[in-house]
């Protein structure tokens, strides 16, 4: 019941954070971290392709904070 309850939690927060990226660049990172935590579920679940699929989501997403970082600076 706790594993099911961390992975309904990851990913509500992890698309809470997707639909609010257009409003600040702090959500980008946000999504990133809601990836990350859905990728730890994936894996505790032994759905290790989700998983795997949540964390290069989580890399991608990274990187597009970043690089948003630069342009601001």
């Amino acid at each position: 019941m706790g594993l099911t309850l961390y992975g309904v939690l990851a990913l509500a927060f992890m698309m809470a954070m997707y639909a609010l990226e257009r409003r600040h660049r702090r959500y980008v990172l946000a999504f990133a971290i809601g990836c990350a935590l859905a990728s730890s579920y994936g894996f505790l679940s032994g759905a290790w392709p989700f998983g795997a699929v949540e964390a290069i989501w989580a890399v991608v997403a990274l990187r597009r904070y970043q690089r948003d970082d630069r342009r601001v600076g």
